[in-house]
């Protein structure tokens, strides 16, 4: 009996180390983020760091149901929740996908050549994501699909801490051209003011910020749009610019497509934002998401009348620090 007593007080002792070293790690990296609410980075990443506790209770939920202090159905519904807990924690945030899809800008204009873009978004580099480890992952499966041209359409950034243009520079090893725009967390919505820090590390590390600029290519123009939030949307002067060719719209959120002009071809728009829900529930996710985009994006592609659009669940997370059915993407994109 004793000897139980002394495994019991161990895991629990186990247990109270691992919190109290869960609530200095959260308290040291709050104080390194560039935020105007500390506390609520704290509060963050304490649930961030907490769910290493998930370890200790399974442990103990073992030893419990092998003394029989809890029954069949107890430790079972536990362990089950806990393995679900460590894959939406551990594993699926980790496992980065890519994901290949065909896509005709305008049927009217047909490209000779296809163009292959790789479409990245919502990193959110800082709190959660954007570690050297997921980033290193992201850059080798970009390269090793060899496309034309990367793309990101926003939310670099999560609260991150002032050494971004480091922890980017491993973007340099990308093998062809990377434009950016930015999201409402790089907008300070709901984001602190980072512009300066990140627009800083983009340029150090060879991403171009492409926000009302145009890129030429051979058959297709693309066009950088502002953040939607953010109020910085522009694209009143797109019918007055040349037409000869069809248009890519880089936006970050999907919902701009409610501001593009008509156009004599349909532009395609690539975009972020939504996460495709980041944990995909039952009725949950799809609630969350009517406040997310207002039209109904989640992920995919999306017709409408004045432009169509492709919506990449991106690598990062926000809010909560887990993905379940959502894994991190890389959406390589065939343009015809």
């Amino acid at each position: 009996m004793n000897d139980d007593m002394n495994i019991t007080h161990l895991i629990y002792w186990c247990i109270a180390i691992m919190l109290g070293w869960a609530i200095w790690q959260a308290w040291t990296s709050a104080r390194r983020t560039e935020t105007t609410h500390h506390f609520k980075a704290f509060l963050l990443l304490f649930v961030f760091y907490l769910c290493y506790l998930i370890f200790p209770w399974i442990v103990l939920t073992l030893w419990q149901w092998y003394q029989s202090d809890i029954n069949h159905i107890q430790a079972i519904s536990s362990l089950i929740i806990a393995s679900i807990l460590i894959y939406a924690r551990f594993i699926e945030p980790h496992h980065v996908v890519v994901k290949h899809t065909d896509l005709t800008i305008d049927a009217n204009f047909p490209l000779k050549n296809s163009l292959t873009v790789a479409l990245i978004a919502d990193l959110h580099i800082g709190l959660y994501s954007g570690k050297e480890r997921q980033l290193e992952k992201i850059v080798n499966k970009i390269n090793e699909e060899q496309p034309d041209v990367v793309v990101v359409s926003g939310d670099w950034t999560y609260e991150p801490e002032d050494k971004l243009t480091d922890e980017l520079r491993i973007l340099r090893q990308i093998d062809c051209p990377i434009y950016s725009v930015n999201g409402n967390h790089d907008e300070q919505y709901p984001g602190p003011p980072i512009q300066e820090l990140l627009a800083k590390a983009l340029f150090h590390n060879n991403v171009l910020d492409i926000e009302n600029q145009i890129v030429e290519f051979d058959e297709v123009r693309m066009l950088g749009v502002g953040d939607l939030w953010s109020g910085k949307v522009d694209m009143q002067q797109l019918p007055n610019l040349p037409q000869d060719k069809p248009w890519i719209i880089l936006a970050h959120n999907p919902d701009t497509v409610e501001m593009v002009p008509q156009l004599p071809s349909k532009p395609l728009m690539l975009s972020g934002h939504t996460h495709g829900g980041q944990i995909e529930l039952p009725w949950i996710t799809s609630y969350v998401m009517r406040k997310v985009s207002m039209l109904g994006h989640k992920k995919g592609y999306y017709q409408h009348d004045t432009a169509n659009v492709f919506v990449t669940v991106g690598t990062g997370m926000v809010g909560a620090p887990f993905r379940f059915r959502v894994p991190p993407t890389i959406d390589i994109l065939h343009l015809h």
